[in-house]
C-alpha cells in the first residue's frame, strides 16, 4: 500500500480510502457480516482511511462501520464521518448530530468530521448559524481531530469555502469526467495551494468507469490501444496521477473490485503517466461524454421520491441504453427493476408528478422531472405492459 501526507497535520494515509456509501447488500439492508469482513480485509491489507456519513444506507451505514471497526481496528484507522448539513436548522443541531455519529460509530472522537455537500447557499446557511465555532468547540474538546468539508457545487462558490477557515482538508467530486465539472482540476489545484488534503469522491463515476465489460465504443479504444489495463485501473490511476490528491475513496462492495484496487493502490505512483496513457484516457473520457446522458453517480440522495420513483435506478437503465446499444434488453430490464416484482414497490419514471424534492436533494444538479420524461419517451411506451407479463413469466420460470 502507498501513502501521501495529509499536508495541514502530517497524517501518512492510504492513497485508498474505503468508502461506505455502496456497502453490500442482502434483501435491501446492509450484510453486514460481508461488509465487516471486506472493511476488515481492506484496513489488515493497508488501508488505513474509512469514511462514511450520517445518510448512507438510510442511516445504517454509521452504526454498521462503527461495529466493523470493534476488536482493535478501529486504533488503526483515520475515520471520517459528516455533519449533514440539510438537517441543520439550529447550533444545537450540531452538537446532537456529533454526539449521536460518536455512539453509532462506538468512539471518542471523530478523526476527519466534514460539513457535508456544500454549495454556495448550503454555506452561506451554516456560516449564518455558527458552524465555525461549533467545530472549533469540538476540536477544543476532542471529539473532533480535523475540521473539513464535502462539496457538490460551483468553482466560485469552492474558493470562497476554501478560503474562509483554516480547513485540514475537502473532499470533492473527480474523475477523467469531472474536471470542469463542480471543483474540478481548478479547485484541485486551488485546494492543495492553500495547503489543504483533497480527498477524493466519485474516481469511478459512481462505478460507471469501472464496469468489467465496458461500453463498446470505450472497448473498441482500449481494445485497439493494447494499454492491457481494465477500465477501473485506468480511472482510478488517472486520479492517482494528480500529486494535489491525498487519497481517492472507492466504495468497494465486491471482493474482486477490493482485491483490485488493493493491487493498484500498492503501485501507483503520481505523475505516472505517460503523453499517450494521457491522450487514451481523454479518448475514453470524450466517447463517455457522448454515449452517457444522464450524469448520474447514484448516491441516492434524491430518495426517497415522495411519488416512489426509483431515480437512480431509472437512469442507470436510461444510460445503459445508450452506453451498450441494446434497446431490447434495457426496456425488459426497466419493467424487472421498475415494476416492483423484486423490491414490492413500482418505481416507474411516469410517476414523477414534478414536485421538484428531488431537484433540491441532487447533488449533481440534475433537472430530474425533465430527464424522467426522457426515460418514459425511451424505456415506456405502449407495450409497457406487455414486457411487465414477460417479466413475470420468466420470474415465475426462475
Amino acid at each position: 500500500m502507498l501513502y501521501r501526507t495529509m499536508p495541514a497535520n502530517g497524517d501518512r494515509l492510504s492513497i485508498l480510502g474505503f468508502g461506505c456509501m455502496r456497502l453490500p447488500t442482502a434483501e435491501g439492508r446492509i450484510d453486514e457480516p460481508r461488509a465487516t469482513r471486506q472493511i476488515r480485509h481492506a484496513i489488515d491489507s493497508g488501508v488505513n482511511y474509512v469514511d462514511t456519513a450520517w445518510p448512507y444506507h438510510g442511516g445504517e451505514g454509521e452504526p454498521v462501520v462503527g461495529r466493523a471497526l470493534g476488536a482493535g481496528y478501529r486504533e488503526k484507522v483515520k475515520l471520517a464521518t459528516k455533519l449533514p448539513c440539510w438537517m441543520v436548522h439550529t447550533a444545537a443541531d450540531m452538537e446532537r448530530f456529533l454526539s449521536q455519529q460518536l455512539e453509532r460509530l462506538n468512539t471518542a472522537h471523530i478523526d476527519y468530521y466534514l460539513v457535508h455537500g456544500l454549495n454556495g447557499d448550503a454555506w452561506d446557511r451554516m456560516a449564518a448559524l455558527g458552524v465555525l465555532d461549533f467545530l472549533e468547540r469540538a476540536k477544543a474538546d476532542g471529539r473532533i481531530r480535523n475540521a473539513a468539508f464535502s462539496f457538490h457545487g460551483e468553482l466560485p462558490d469552492f474558493k470562497r469555502i476554501v478560503d474562509a477557515y483554516p480547513w485540514v482538508m475537502c473532499q470533492i467530486q473527480y474523475n477523467f469526467l469531472d474536471q470542469v465539472r463542480q471543483a474540478g482540476t481548478e479547485g484541485l489545484e486551488y485546494a492543495a495551494s492553500k495547503g489543504l488534503g483533497v480527498v477524493v469522491m466519485q474516481p469511478l463515476r459512481g462505478g460507471m468507469l469501472g464496469y468489467t465489460s465496458p461500453p463498446p465504443a470505450v472497448a473498441d479504444i482500449l481494445n485497439e490501444s493494447g494499454d492491457g489495463r481494465t477500465p477501473a485501473a485506468l480511472a482510478l490511476t488517472w486520479v492517482w496521477n494528480h500529486p494535489e490528491v491525498t487519497l481517492a475513496l472507492s466504495g468497494m462492495n465486491d471482493e474482486a473490485q477490493l482485491e483490485e484496487n488493493l493491487a493498484l493502490a500498492s503501485g501507483t505512483q503520481p505523475l505516472a503517466l505517460d503523453a499517450a496513457q494521457l491522450d487514451l484516457i481523454a479518448r475514453i473520457a470524450r466517447t463517455y461524454q457522448e454515449i452517457v446522458k444522464v450524469g448520474c453517480t447514484g448516491c441516492g440522495y434524491c430518495k426517497p421520491c415522495p411519488s416512489g420513483v426509483n431515480i437512480p435506478d431509472c437512469f442507470d437503465t436510461y444510460n445503459h441504453l445508450h452506453m451498450f446499444n441494446d434497446p431490447g434488453g434495457a426496456k425488459f430490464v426497466y419493467a424487472l427493476r421498475m415494476s416492483g416484482m423484486i423490491s414490492g414497490t413500482a418505481g416507474y419514471a411516469s410517476q414523477c408528478v414534478r414536485c421538484g424534492d428531488c431537484v433540491e436533494k441532487c447533488p449533481q444538479f440534475l433537472q430530474i422531472p425533465d430527464l424522467l420524461e426522457k426515460v418514459v419517451a425511451e424505456l415506456e411506451g405502449p407495450d409497457l405492459k406487455e414486457r411487465e407479463a414477460m417479466v413475470r413469466r420468466v420470474m415465475a420460470i426462475a
